[in-house]
């Protein structure tokens, strides 16, 4: 917990055969429970879906971009405007990154130095700066709960020599980024960074573990490298990380991906594929993904999925579905969508059952049948 009192984590149960947890995130907008699916609203908008409907589906904190947001319309105008909660009208937890990784994706319009990154603007060329004190200002405008450290994401593959550097870079920038903690209730967590290389990993870990972080994070994972060796870091870090802290993992991912993430000892997820997917018409289903674009589906009265409580579920049939996304009607990938977010809500909801019952690994299978990555 930090130093006001109001952030903290509370562990409440464990598997019995895996490092799988449950838990409960405390914040100044609620709680949240663990493990957590977040929602990317990127620009403070969670695509194709009003806030209530992200809230219907189960969904209790979500995540917004300070790239983005710094861009446009400006942190400033967000927080005249009382901040992201009052903006976007969502009352629960909200987690902003760092900006960190968007700058890292401008290869070709950025300059990294020792003290920050300067970059043009992907709107209007325009030239900008973020550095620890800037990026941290940015998100305390925004008004969000959790505040992400400023680093530099490693791209891969990268040769030894360039990880050692980059590495110490973003020590050097999380270390500053405490100078700026809110102490105000919101929390600020750590990146772990190291790419692939075991002993890097280890070295961020120790070195952030010394300092007064109030939850960690890995970043610079599922951008290209082998899953097996994503697996490996999470496993190692993961196990240093003291039961007291949450622990997130940024940019993933598939339903088995995240099970495999929570099976190794990790809180929090977050991914736009539930709300890319439902844009282009591929429903995410207990048994797999479903493409309602296949001719198959015309005449199919079904449900995308029997049980679902979505709005898409509910009311409407695959073939009207299909009609939509065919058609290339709006309502068809806000429907698609919220019912990829509800499945990715129940997920949880039953990942954190099966972690209470110690059912977890059998759980795990059962998803790894239908969405095991094609080789």
């Amino acid at each position: 917990m930090n130093a006001s009192g109001v952030f903290g984590f509370t562990e409440s149960s464990k598997d019995r055969l895996s490092s799988a947890r449950c838990g409960i995130v405390t914040t100044k907008h609620g709680s949240f429970r663990t493990p957590a699916f977040m929602p990317v609203g990127t620009q403070a908008s969670v695509k194709g879906l009003l806030p209530e409907q992200v809230e219907s589906t189960g969904s209790e904190i979500i995540l917004a971009n300070t790239y983005h947001l710094h861009l446009r319309p400006g942190e400033a105008t967000v927080k005249e405007m009382g901040g992201l909660h009052s903006f976007m009208n969502w009352s629960g937890p909200i987690l902003t990154d760092s900006g960190g990784f968007q700058v890292w994706s401008l290869s070709d319009l950025r300059k990294i130095d020792e003290s920050g990154v300067t970059f043009k603007s992907h709107i209007d060329g325009s030239k900008k700066r973020l550095d620890p004190q800037i990026a941290m200002q940015i998100q305390k405008d925004l008004g969000s709960d959790i505040i992400m450290s400023f680093d530099e994401c490693m791209p891969y593959p990268i040769d030894r020599t360039s990880a050692e550097q980059s590495l110490a870079r973003t020590h050097a920038w999380e270390k500053e980024t405490l100078r700026y903690h809110p102490q105000d209730g919101r929390a600020l967590f750590a990146i772990i960074q190291g790419g692939v290389f075991e002993d890097l990993r280890r070295k961020s870990a120790e070195f952030l573990l010394e300092l007064p972080f109030d939850g960690f994070a890995m970043g610079g994972l599922f951008i290209g490298e082998i899953r097996d060796d994503s697996m490996a870091m999470l496993e190692l870090v993961g196990g240093m990380v003291p039961s007291e802290f949450p622990r997130y993992v940024m940019g993933v991912g598939t339903p088995l991906e995240i099970l495999d993430c929570v099976a190794r000892g990790w809180d929090m997820f977050d991914c736009v594929l539930p709300t890319r997917n439902g844009r282009h018409g591929t429903a995410m289903t207990m048994s797999g993904p479903m493409n309602l674009k296949n001719a198959g589906y015309k005449l199919d009265s079904s449900p995308i999925e029997e049980g679902c409580g979505c709005l898409a579920c509910t009311s409407y049939s695959r073939s009207y579905l299909r009609h939509l996304i065919v058609a290339k009607e709006v309502l068809g990938l806000t429907l698609v969508s919220h019912h990829n977010l509800s499945f990715m809500q129940r997920l949880m909801t039953q990942t954190r059952q099966s972690i209470e019952d110690s059912s977890f690994l059998a759980f795990r299978n059962q998803i790894a049948e239908f969405w095991t990555r094609k080789k």
